[in-house]
Parts: C-alpha cells; sequence; structure tokens
C-alpha cells in the first residue's frame, strides 16, 4: 500500500519538519544525527537558508496531513544566493556556530566552515548553470517517485523564470543518489572542487524525458 503524499510550495510552518529531514537524510541518504555534536548545523547550512531567502522556490511533499517528509530547495542565480547568504543568512546564525580558528578537524567544524564561506558556491565552470538545487527525501519516502515529481515542479518553476540550467554537488560516495540524478538527465560538469564531491547539471527544460 503506498503512502498518501502530494506536492505544494513551501510554507512557513514546514521549517522544523524540513530542518528534521535535512538531518535525517544528511549521510548519503541516511540519518545524520550520530555523526555531529549538533546536528543543527546541517539545516543552517543546507535548508534554512533556502527557505529563508528563496521561499518561492522550495516545494515539500506533505504526508496529506500538512506534515513535510520531503522538499526539494532551489535557488535561480547562485552568484546572487552567495552574496544575500553572507549579508543576510549568516549574521542571524553566525554566533551559534562561529568560524573554526584553523583548519577543520571534527564534521561539525567542516560544516561550521562551509556555513561561514557561502563563496565557494561561486565556481566558474558552473556559470552556464545559474540555479542549483537540493532534494532530500524521508527514507520511507525514497523510492516511489516523487523525488522525480519534485525535480519536475522545481524545473518547471525554474524555467518559467527564465532560468536555462541548474548544478548540484553531492557527495561521490551517495551511489543511489547518483543513480537517481542520472535518470533525471543530469550528467558530469568538470569543476574544480574538493575530491570527495562531484558536480551535475542539465537543462530546465526536457521535462517530459523524467
Amino acid at each position: 500500500m503506498s503512502l498518501p503524499a502530494l506536492i505544494r510550495p513551501y510554507r512557513r510552518e514546514d521549517r522544523p519538519a524540513l530542518d528534521d529531514i535535512c538531518i535525517r537524510t544528511a549521510h548519503n541518504g541516511q540519518d545524520g544525527r550520530s555523526l555531529y555534536r549538533d546536528p543543527s548545523i546541517l539545516p543552517a547550512v543546507f535548508a534554512a537558508p533556502y527557505v529563508h531567502l528563496e521561499p518561492g522556490l522550495a516545494f515539500v511533499l506533505d504526508d496529506g496531513q500538512g506534515r513535510a517528509v520531503g522538499y526539494i530547495l532551489g535557488v535561480a542565480d547562485t552568484e546572487r544566493f552567495a552574496r544575500d547568504f553572507r549579508a543576510a543568512w549568516l549574521p542571524l546564525v553566525a554566533d551559534r556556530y562561529p568560524e573554526p580558528s584553523g583548519p577543520p578537524r571534527t564534521r561539525d567544524e567542516e560544516m561550521a566552515w562551509l556555513l561561514h564561506h557561502p563563496e565557494r558556491m561561486s565556481v566558474p565552470e558552473l556559470g552556464a548553470y545559474p540555479a542549483h538545487l537540493h532534494i532530500d527525501l524521508l527514507p520511507d519516502r525514497q523510492g516511489l517517485g516523487h523525488g522525480r515529481e519534485l525535480m519536475r515542479t522545481l524545473l518547471e518553476a525554474l524555467d518559467d523564470r527564465g532560468v536555462p540550467a541548474v548544478h548540484l554537488v553531492m557527495v561521490k560516495a551517495n551511489k543511489p543518489a547518483r543513480v537517481f540524478y542520472d535518470r533525471m538527465g543530469f550528467h558530469e560538469i568538470e569543476a574544480r572542487m574538493d575530491d570527495s564531491v562531484i558536480c551535475l547539471g542539465r537543462s530546465t527544460r526536457d521535462r517530459d524525458r523524467l
């Protein structure tokens, strides 16, 4: 028996659920709570700034009772988002998650470094793919076609805004995610990044092939 679900725009009251989803899918799609001293730093980097700065490109998978059990978060202009992240988001959370004084030594410090360096998102090789996204679903909602529909929803919204292409950065070790993105029509983009991650991109059009 399939679980009921519908896709709808993000609402402010979804924020706690999105934070929870981000944490519970942080380790290659699985629960990351045991890996961090303060797991709340994960949504502070990868979820909350998106709905704070660009809520119009945030969509959730609703369980039919108003609770978000998955999401896709998009940014139309990565360069602008990186600037807004520093100017409007970082001041809200910097005190809670201070920047490491030296090279990161723990997973928490690695996340704190990412938080305090939004300029890392500005990668010249990704200029032809100005948008970027994050997508996560709770484990019991994965593999049911919901990710495909979330992706279709965001691509349509980006296309409506005149954004030609989108990219994402994923951990190479997350093999199931790579299979999903390949099915969604993403291709590898050569970019100078950390060896542990890979960049993928695709047009916001040709959604009928999803």
